[in-house]
């Protein structure tokens, strides 16, 4: 099919994050480390949902869909952004908010569309060029590939992506399931599926943090089992946005939403919740994303800290504990 390249723009803008920090855009910020300080840039207008802020018209929702079966030209995405669909949980869209599909039929090592000819008119090609990352997602998973005519069409995490002509308002996603081969994009790249409800949890203690000493580390949070919690370096306080994603989460999990009544010894100033890209919902002191370490297998353990010079536990106000 081509050479793979990723010389895609890659970026975020606040208006992809406005969800997630809405309520609490002005009581997120500075800190102690690099990063604490991020400044706020000037908010963005969001696109309108019947254009994709390039110049082209979508569906006008008479039914004609994305594009007719004639126009199989491709069309860039502009912003991704993520949609939280109540059947399929987290989304990945175009700026206008029109879902991206993926094709079984292609293949992501090495990325190859098999989507020619009819089958472009019904599944236009995303075109690669001016599409930035979405808020909390990782840019390097943005690609591109070369088509078999010469054009560049949009990949991510190495599949090619599509918009469905049936498709005709912002949040549609009629083209889910179609053939049983197309399948709604998540912001991994991966189809998207609504996360598994989670299991209650075993001790109602876990759901509180609460602060422990260690002789090396001194005060530091833990959760309600125990557990040192930390903090991971490249996230931001402000936009919040957790930049642990797929594996790095099955590694350090999220510190789920906490009763901020049991809370401990902890300094509550910014104790919010962040809703993350893939669905889960993330505590944050003072803003900042808090996790766990699977590599901790007892209360009180803190084989965390310091791993990959990026991973330290947390002082009661939310700063980092890098001095050990």
């Amino acid at each position: 099919m081509g050479e793979i390249k990723m010389g895609i723009k890659r970026g975020t803008t606040l208006a992809a994050v406005a969800v997630a920090v809405a309520l609490t855009a002005t009581a997120c910020g500075g800190g102690d480390t690099a990063g604490d300080t991020t400044k706020p840039a000037g908010a963005v207008a969001p696109a309108s949902p019947s254009a994709g802020g390039d110049g082209y018209a979508y569906g006008s929702g008479s039914g004609s869909g994305y594009g007719s079966a004639s126009d199989t030209s491709a069309k860039p995405a502009g912003q991704l952004a993520v949609a939280q669909n109540d059947q399929l949980g987290p989304v990945l869209t175009d700026s206008a908010g029109f879902t991206l599909y993926r094709f079984d039929k292609d293949t992501a090592k090495p990325s190859k569309s098999n989507c020619d000819g009819d089958c472009e008119k019904t599944w236009p090609v995303v075109a690669a060029g001016d599409a930035t990352a979405s808020a909390g997602t990782d840019p390097a998973l943005l690609g591109e590939v070369v088509r078999t005519d010469g054009s560049k069409q949009l990949t991510v995490a190495g599949w090619p992506v599509y918009r469905y002509a049936k498709d005709t308002a912002a949040g549609d996603t009629n083209g889910q399931g179609v053939g049983g081969t197309w399948f709604a994009a998540a912001p991994d790249g991966k189809k998207a599926a609504k996360p598994a409800a989670a299991a209650p949890a075993a001790n109602p203690a876990a759901e509180a943090l609460t602060v422990a000493k260690d002789p090396k580390l001194g005060d530091h949070i833990v959760d309600g089992n125990g557990m040192t919690v930390y903090r991971f370096k490249p996230d931001t306080a402000w936009p919040m946005v957790s930049k642990c994603e797929g594996d790095c989460v099955a590694k350090w999990p999220v510190v789920p939403p906490v009763d901020q009544a049991a809370a401990k010894g902890i300094i509550e100033k910014n104790y919010l919740v962040l809703n993350r890209p893939d669905g889960k919902k993330q505590q944050t002191v003072n803003c900042w994303p808090v996790y766990t370490f699977t590599g901790d297998k007892k209360a009180g353990d803190i084989n965390g800290q310091g791993v990959g010079g990026t991973w330290y536990a947390v002082a009661p106000d939310g700063k980092l504990l890098t001095g050990q």
